[in-house]
């Protein structure tokens, strides 16, 4: 799905979009309001909205979006000159594309972030902070490596087979032990410490 205030930026993206056999466009919108009103009513699992959208603003959509189980991965299109790349990672968006970039990098990034990556080409995500992987018990080390899937809260309830609530208390810990803020940001670190897969973890439980 799209969301643009510009309705020729939209309209150009919903041509490029449709052209590719890559992807099926859902909808569009020039509001971050309708935005919202149709992801919670037709599923989709990119979404690419302008930092700017009114009325909202794309911070505010993004945190209201983190609170749904089913929203799309959310890819922040806007101007290279901002510095909309580290507000979007930090708001909980997967993916940022300048506007001035070729439309190649726009379509590049949907596919890798519809596959679970994390794609910020001017933001080092290692500068989060420092290393605190060994802080981590053999459960959330695991619940991490699930995490870095894109799993949902009943997903990641089904994979580790937990209760919902286990989850949520697991996600709180993890993100405390991490120092990041929300799901993306712990995605985020997981890929930029390459972790391979909780195996060298100790476990402190």
């Amino acid at each position: 799905m799209l969301a643009d205030s510009n309705p020729l930026v939209l309209s150009a993206m919903s041509e490029v979009f449709e052209r590719d056999t890559r992807f099926s466009l859902v909808a569009t919108s020039a509001t971050a309001e309708g935005f919202l009103g149709t992801v919670m009513r037709i599923p989709c699992q990119v979404g690419i909205i302008d930092w700017g959208l009114p009325v909202l603003g794309g911070a505010r959509l993004l945190e209201v979006l983190r609170e749904q189980e089913s929203a799309p991965r959310i890819v922040v299109y806007a101007d290279e000159g901002s510095d909309a790349h580290r507000a979007a990672m930090s708001a909980g968006a997967a993916g940022f594309v300048a506007r001035n970039g070729p439309v190649e990098t726009l379509l590049d990034t949907c596919v890798a972030v519809a596959a679970g990556k994390m794609v910020f080409p001017y933001l080092d995500v290692r500068e989060l902070q420092k290393d605190p992987i060994h802080s981590l018990s053999r459960r959330e080390a695991a619940m991490l490596e699930a995490l870095s899937k894109g799993l949902t809260n009943r997903e990641l309830s089904q994979e580790l087979g937990i209760s919902t609530n286990t989850v949520k208390f697991h996600l709180s810990n993890l993100y405390d032990k991490l120092s990041v803020k929300n799901r993306a940001q712990a995605i985020a670190f997981y890929y930029s410490s390459r972790i391979p897969g909780g195996r060298n973890f100790e476990d402190n439980e």
